[in-house]
């Protein structure tokens, strides 16, 4: 019987790196194309793939007002939200992915950092363009979190992939390699803190 691996893409870390990289915001093909470099890494010749999941959270559609001049400000008409809701809706229905959904919640508002700056050097009154919406993402670590340990107390894969370079997550990682899993990590080339590398059994990115 072939083993059998789970990909776990944390989303938000993801699109972030991709982005980057990629010069612009990412699709699902660019999504897939990583799951397959993946799955060709040496270590998993003659592995079969159980599952990729990713983890994020919807984008928010709240309309709030600028406390300063009584402004509205529209999170549905943000371009980035439209890209990051086509891309959870088209992996939603390819093959192989579940997408896990975590909340993403507002918090008010804060001055962004370049207006804090003027602000103090200046002394000039405060603008409504100095103030940012302030936003939290929530359950994603959560989900991500169960999910690890569902999948290796029931056995259901050999092998968990994790790509992200959240730290917050090494203690379901501990408690994997507990289980009898093994444990990858991919960061896409982000450094992350030595407690991830040392409880993955490999880093493959």
């Amino acid at each position: 019987m072939r083993a059998r691996v789970a990909i776990l893409f944390d989303g938000g870390f993801v699109t972030k790196k991709l982005t980057a990289s990629l010069g612009r915001f990412p699709q699902a093909t660019d999504i897939r194309e990583n799951l397959e470099r993946i799955m060709r890494h040496p270590r998993m010749e003659g592995c079969e793939l159980l599952r990729a999941f990713y983890y994020d959270a919807p984008p928010l559609r709240d309309v709030v007002t600028n406390p300063v001049d009584g402004s509205r400000y529209d999170f549905g008409s943000n371009p980035v939200h439209g890209r990051n809701q086509s891309l959870q809706d088209t992996l939603s229905t390819s093959a192989d992915f579940a997408i896990r959904r975590g909340e993403i919640v507002f918090r008010g508002w804060t001055v962004r950092a370049h207006a804090l700056k003027t602000l103090i050097e200046e002394r000039r009154t405060l603008a409504a363009s100095d103030l940012g919406p302030e936003v939290e993402q929530k359950g994603v670590d959560l989900r991500i979190g169960l999910d690890v340990a569902t999948l290796a107390t029931k056995r259901v894969v050999e092998t968990i992939v994790l790509v992200t370079g959240d730290s917050d997550l090494v203690p379901a990682m501990k408690f994997a390699r507990r289980e009898g899993l093994k444990v990858y990590l991919d960061t896409l080339g982000h450094g992350v803190r030595r407690a991830m590398r040392e409880h993955a059994d490999l880093v493959i990115g």
